[in-house]
Formats: C-alpha cells, structure tokens, sequence
C-alpha cells in the first residue's frame, strides 16, 4: 500500500528546531523523524510514499536527492572517498514522490490534493510523520480490511498523566483518578483508508473534523486501539526522550534492531 506522510506543517510547539528545519525533518538520533517513521512502514513491507511538502519544503527535498546511505552505514572508504564499500546490504527501496501541497493548508486540504496519486489504491496508509509506535501495523490493517469501514484511525491513551475529577452539579467531588485510569482515547495520527474515503471530503476542510463526522454518521470510521508505546514529538522534551531511547538503543517502533539495515532512498517526482 503507498503511504501518504504529512510534511507541511510549521511545527510552533517546537519552534527551537523547526524556525530552521521542517518538523519532521527534526533528528532522532543521527535521521530526521521522517526517516523513522519511513523505516517503520517499510518494515512491513510499505515502501511507496507519498510526501505532502509544504514549509521547508526544499530541506525535505535535499535529503533525498542527496541521500547517502553510506552515511549511515558500516562502510570502507578507500582513494581518499573516491571509492566507498558498504559493508552490510541495502535491502530495501523507496520510491519517494515529493508534492508540495502549499504552506498554508490544513492535513484534509494535503490529502485532498495528492488524490491523485492514490487514486488507483483500494487502500492506502496515512501518518501525521511526528509520532512513533510499535503498534503491529499488520494487525490493524488486517481489522480495517475485516471491518468494511471506509476510514480508521489508531486510538491511543493520552501520554500525559494528569488528575480527572467526577464532579456533582452540586459541587460534590466523587472520585479523583489519574489520566491512565480512565478511558479516555486520542487519535495517533496513524490512519488507514479506502479510496471511498475522497467521497466524505470537500476541499478546505480539516480531515477528522466534517470528514470523520460524516464517515462517523455513516457508520464508516473505526478505531483501533493500541495500549502500547507511542510518542509524538510535539516538544522539546518529546524530543528528548526520543533522543535519549535511541542512544540506549531502546527504539521500540524497529521490528529489526539492526541498525545496518538501511534502506535507499528513490525520488519519483516532485
């Protein structure tokens, strides 16, 4: 399935890093979260992307068209650079198509305008392309497809922790619990959709605002829920402990922890 990535984003809630570069193009470790989330779709076997630029869009386009995968690997430089010999095998390619849907559109109007490309996909994958998981991809799409639904997005707890109260009209507290105690779902940012999904959009609206109300109506929208890891990089400190896991060596959102697999990168259009 071809996965659309939303890269347009100005990123202000962590305006350090994107006054100078996109959000998703922020490190985690030594490549952009973008990156990260590429190799955790291809690892199931989703290596055709759909790139949605927008703010700095010429930072995400110089990465591919410069990418070097002997940068990231165990190599063998020989003739002063000349000759480079990679030392584990790039098994994997993506075909990368690089469409700048504008600066100042929401996530319904970038999706609205790269329909096109997939225009001819039963199903196709989408992401927010700042948050990570380890959520088994192909049980959730396995659900979508048993489901009938037209859209589906992953459902995961708040990663804050804070204090709900049950309050009376009256005033009278009944209960005060933490966050992780009550039942309360947030969307992920990871999405999954029938092409039938551009029949419940108009251009100009935000994709879960008037779209999900009326696949929700229609009874066409579901939830997978996923009580595992997931973090998104909407902070500093976000970033941090992403940053912090990956220097352990604690990325739960790789299938292979061999961090010799890396994939090459193809640019199919612009």
């Amino acid at each position: 399935m071809k996965v659309v990535l939303f890269c347009g984003g100005l990123g202000t809630r962590i305006r350090e890093y994107s006054e100078s570069v996109p959000k998703p193009m922020i490190p985690v470790g030594h490549q952009p979260i973008l990156w990260h989330v590429m190799n955790y779709y291809s690892q199931y076997g989703h290596r055709d992307f759909v790139i949605c630029l927008g703010y700095k869009a010429n930072v995400v386009k110089e990465f591919f068209l410069n990418y070097k995968p002997q940068a990231y690997a165990d190599c063998v430089v020989s003739r002063f650079g000349s000759k480079v010999e990679l030392l584990s095998e790039i098994k994997d390619d993506w075909r990368v198509s690089l469409i700048d849907t504008g600066i100042w559109r929401n996530i319904g109007q970038r999706l609205w305008a790269v329909r096109e490309h997939v225009a001819d996909e039963e199903m196709f994958l989408a992401n927010y392309s700042d948050g990570l998981t380890d959520l088994n991809l192909d049980e959730a799409v396995d659900a979508f497809k048993k489901s009938g639904k037209v859209g589906c997005f992953v459902a995961i707890r708040p990663p804050l922790t804070y204090h709900l109260a049950d309050i009376d009209t009256d005033g009278r507290v009944r209960e005060f619990r933490s966050s992780d105690r009550s039942d309360i779902w947030i969307n992920g940012g990871y999405f999954i959709f029938r092409r039938e999904i551009f029949d419940y959009m108009r251009e100009g609206e935000e994709l879960v605002l008037e779209p999900f109300k009326r696949l929700i109506e229609a009874d066409q929208l579901m939830a997978f829920k996923h009580e595992g890891f997931w973090r998104s990089m909407d902070t500093l400190r976000d970033r941090q402990i992403l940053e912090d896991m990956v220097e352990q060596g604690n990325m739960p959102w790789r299938i292979s922890h061999d961090l010799t697999d890396r994939p090459a990168a193809v640019v199919a259009g612009e």
